[in-house]
Formats: C-alpha cells, sequence, structure tokens
C-alpha cells in the first residue's frame, strides 16, 4: 500500500480547514513514537492530533482516508505489544483529552465514558457507590478503557468476572470512512444482527475507533480476604494450581503467580520485604462474599488445601491495607522488570490451566537453551503466563539471534498444549510474524477479509495483527 505523506498543504488543511489542532515539535513526535514495548523500534509520526469530540475524530478520519494518511489509535500508551507504534508515521491520534465518564446510570448498573478515561478512576467510581467494574488489569492505575477494549484486557480476576469484554455493552465507533455508528447498548441480551460489540472488542484499532462505551458494574461484594502461600520451588507452586479448587470445592476471584525472580526484583524495586523472600515461588489467592461466615469457610478451605499441595504457610490478608500492600508488589512486576532488566521479552501466552505446569518447565528449558535469563509471573487461574526472557550478560548480537528462536519455541510448545500467543496483551506488530505459525491460512484469510470490509484503504492501525 502507497500512502500519502502530509505535506505542509495537507497540514494546513487539517489545521485550518477542519480547524484539527496538530503537533509536530520533536520531542512530541518522539514521544507518541512508541508504547512500552521494549522490542518493538519506534517511529515518529508526522503528526499527532488530541480530538476532544466524536466530530473531531470523525473529520480526522474522512480527511486520512480520502488523502491515504495512515492513522494510529493511541491510549495511555502502556500497551505491551507495539498496538500504538505508528507504523506507516502518518497521523498518531491521541485520547488523552477524550477522558470524561458522560453518564452513571445506577438504576440500570451501566457506565457510558470516552476511551481516554484511566481504568482505575472507573473502579474509584463503581466502589464510591458500592458497585464494581469486574476488569482489574495490573495496568489499571495508568491504561486507559479504550487501550484495555482494543486489547480486550484481562487482570487479576478474570476467574470471576472474565476479562474486559465481559463487561462491555455498548459503543460508539468511528468508522475508517468517518461514518458513525454506534453497536450494542444498555441491553443485556440482543441478537439482531451479528455481535459487533465483541469483534471490535480486541481488535486492537484495526476496524474502528472507539469513541463512546458502555460498561456493565455489578453489585460490590462485602468481604473480601488474599491469602499469600509460598513454595519451595515454582513446580510446586504451580503443580498446585488446578489441586487449589478442586481439593477446595471453591472458585477463587484470582489466583496468581510469582516467580523467585520476580518477587526478588519486586522487593528491590519497592524497598519491601516478602514474607519467606526466598521461597521459589509465590501465589495469592483471594476470595469475595457477602457473608464474614462464608468467606472464612472459603479462605479456609483454600489455605487448607494450598498447603496440602505443599505451601510452606498461608498468611492471611483480611484487611484493606494487608491486601493493597500484597496487590502493589503483583502489579509492580513489570515495573520493577523494566527498572531492574531494561532489555527483557515479556510473553503473554496462555494456555488450560492444568498445561501450566508443563509450559514453565518448556520455557526454563528453552531459556536455558539459547543462554537466556527467565522469570515467569502470571495469572495462574486462568492459564495466562507471562513468561519473560532476559538479556542479562548475554552479547547483544546473540541476544538479537536467540531471542527469535526462543520465542518461536516457546509459541509452538504453546499451542501443543492448546493455547495461544497472546491472552491479553495482543498481537500487535510484536507477534504478528508469529501468527501464522499457530493459525491455519484459511483463518487468515478471514482477518484480512473482515479488515478489508471495514477499512478498504487499509489507512487505520496499519501493520498489526496480519499484512494485507
Amino acid at each position: 500500500m502507497k500512502y500519502g505523506q502530509l505535506n505542509a498543504n495537507l497540514i494546513e488543511e487539517l489545521q485550518r480547514h477542519l480547524q484539527i489542532p496538530v503537533k509536530y515539535d520533536e520531542e512530541s513526535l518522539d514521544r507518541y513514537s512508541r508504547d512500552e514495548t521494549a522490542e518493538v523500534k519506534a517511529v515518529r509520526p508526522e503528526v499527532i492530533t488530541f480530538p476532544v469530540s466524536t466530530a473531531e475524530v470523525s473529520k480526522i478520519m474522512r480527511f486520512a482516508n480520502e488523502h491515504l494518511i495512515p492513522v494510529t489509535p493511541r491510549g495511555a500508551g502502556t500497551g505491551l505489544s507495539g498496538g500504538a507504534v505508528p507504523s506507516f508515521r502518518g497521523i498518531v491520534m491521541s485520547f488523552e483529552k477524550m477522558n470524561k465518564i458522560l453518564e452513571f446510570d445506577e438504576a440500570n448498573m451501566m457506565i457510558t465514558l470516552e476511551p481516554g478515561v484511566i481504568t482505575g478512576e472507573i473502579q474509584k467510581l463503581a466502589d464510591r457507590h458500592n458497585l464494581v467494574y469486574g476488569g482489574d488489569p495490573c495496568s489499571s492505575e495508568s491504561s486507559s478503557i479504550g487501550g484495555n477494549v482494543a486489547e480486550n484486557a484481562g487482570g487479576n480476576k478474570v476467574m470471576k468476572y472474565g476479562p474486559t469484554g465481559f463487561h462491555v455493552y455498548g459503543l460508539e465507533v468511528v468508522l475508517p470512512s468517518g461514518e458513525v455508528t454506534t453497536f450494542g447498548g444498555k441491553r443485556l441480551k440482543d441478537v439482531s444482527g451479528f455481535d459487533f460489540v465483541h469483534l471490535l472488542v480486541g481488535s486492537e484499532g484495526t476496524l474502528g475507533i472507539v469513541t463512546k462505551i458502555i460498561l456493565r458494574l455489578l453489585p460490590k461484594p462485602k468481604y473480601s480476604v488474599a491469602l499469600l502461600v509460598p513454595y519451595p520451588d515454582i513446580d510446586t507452586a504451580i503443580s498446585a494450581v488446578p489441586k487449589l479448587m478442586s481439593g477446595s470445592g471453591v472458585v477463587p476471584t484470582s489466583l496468581e503467580f510469582m516467580d523467585a525472580s520476580s518477587i526478588k526484583a519486586t522487593c528491590r524495586f519497592l524497598n519491601v520485604e516478602f514474607p519467606y523472600s526466598d521461597a521459589g515461588a509465590h501465589l495469592i489467592i483471594e476470595v469475595e462474599g457477602n457473608s464474614k461466615d462464608s468467606i472464612f469457610d472459603d479462605y479456609v478451605k483454600l489455605g487448607e488445601a494450598a498447603m496440602a499441595a505443599g505451601g510452606l504457610e498461608a498468611f492471611v490478608a483480611d484487611n484493606r491495607n494487608t491486601r493493597d500492600k500484597l496487590w502493589k508488589a503483583r502489579k509492580s512486576i513489570a515495573e520493577a522488570l523494566a527498572a531492574v532488566s531494561p532489555i527483557h521479552s515479556m510473553e503473554d501466552v496462555s494456555v488450560p490451566m492444568a498445561s501450566i505446569p508443563r509450559l514453565i518447565k518448556a520455557s526454563e528449558e528453552i531459556a536455558e537453551k539459547y543462554g537466556l535469563e527467565m522469570i515467569s509471573f502470571g495469572h495462574a487461574g486462568d492459564g495466562n503466563v507471562h513468561v519473560t526472557f532476559i538479556k542479562g550478560n548475554l552479547p547483544q548480537d546473540q541476544w538479537d539471534r536467540n531471542l527469535p528462536l526462543a520465542e518461536r519455541e516457546l509459541f509452538s510448545k504453546t499451542t501443543e498444549l492448546g493455547g495461544c500467543i497472546s491472552g491479553e496483551h495482543g498481537i500487535g506488530i510484536k507477534r504478528k510474524k508469529y501468527l501464522a505459525s499457530i493459525i491455519d491460512e484459511s483463518q487468515l484469510e478471514l482477518i484480512r477479509g473482515i479488515k478489508k470490509v471495514f477499512d478498504p484503504n487499509n489507512v487505520l492501525n496499519p501493520g498489526k495483527i496480519v499484512d494485507l
């Protein structure tokens, strides 16, 4: 595809005729050239726009479609797949100014908001009304809801509440042509045509630009208790995961794991101490409920099952302060890793829960084979594991040569175990070259065909997921 370039005349048209302010100073172009994916090369856009309304988004897309200018939508820039990197330069459309909560509908337990709202603000608003927003990505204090929708973000509470898409009921969308349409709404049931809402969720900003989102909220449980259970080694911890539920009969809200290296990195980063900080791995298990007696019964059963599966001790966090400290450590792993080991590759593989032990074992063997360091952490309860290869002392040329080989073997093993190469971070640029190895050509053609129907000129976030 040959794209147009934003010459002085087109920038003048964008600014004066369409009255769209743009930035193109050196500092801004650098800032908006990347997301948080360390391995994806930064690409500077030609201009950055900051729309404040659906009408402005529509005008920009009509202009871009007419002149064949690529547009890359951008939320908070916290993505981990290169999805907000402007592969073909053009326009970066930042949604940081479309950050309003438009309506809180308590009667229907629905909230309508713009894509730039930080996810943590939704959770705080819901909490003030004794409700809960079930989407809980680890980046909730910095990521935006628009980015969460684009990637169908998961998080810590998927076992109980499901990923972002489970909570999305309606979308206002600007199509690549500039047309504006609405999918879904506040209704809980709808089979009037295709389910475009959940086609858009997880489409990584390649089919349309979401300008309004309707989310469903849920009643807030009265009580919450978290358990921290250290294990002597990661094999014992991971093997305990399927036994916890079968042994206790309780489905927890959250079931997270951290290996020894990720714990140590986080403790250094936060300057805190963890119980049994020399243990091989830890599990965090959380339960919620509306009765003190029932939640006590649940966490006792889970604690007993965790100990029977090899746990060294079960620490109980039964007040908000201790739970917050515990979750801060878990949610800070990625940030700590970036500080301690800037050159690394965090993967996002997802397998059936019972296959996690085999996946971790294979990952360790792959890392050793290619001379890489490795840590692993993630969402043990839903099988989503962040296997992370680290450069360590490996020479740069060997890292550049060995990392793709290690990733390819990891993805091959993941699919062999019935898994997929991304559970919540997306394909973007980072994993695009591997997608053809794990899904067949018929499915790739369906993806390309859907993209062409929505975006025949391929101007919206081109270069992501698949090439046309």
